[in-house]
């Protein structure tokens, strides 16, 4: 079954599950994705919280 991410739990979910099989960059990944859908800064936070790590996002260059 593929995965289908369309909420911030899905999100979630699927950080916790990667994190569970030992892929912490996964999870981190996944995590701060959910954290970016949240308008809540506190609850962004605590997401990446959850999920500690350095971000490895490669961000587009202008």
């Amino acid at each position: 079954m593929p995965l289908c991410f369309n909420t911030v739990a899905d999100y979630l979910e699927a950080a916790r599950q990667m994190a569970d099989a030992g892929r912490p960059t996964l999870a981190r990944l996944l995590a701060e994705e959910a954290a970016d859908r949240v308008s809540d800064a506190a609850e962004s936070a605590r997401i990446l919280n959850e999920f500690p790590g350095s971000s490895l996002r490669q961000e587009d260059s202008p």
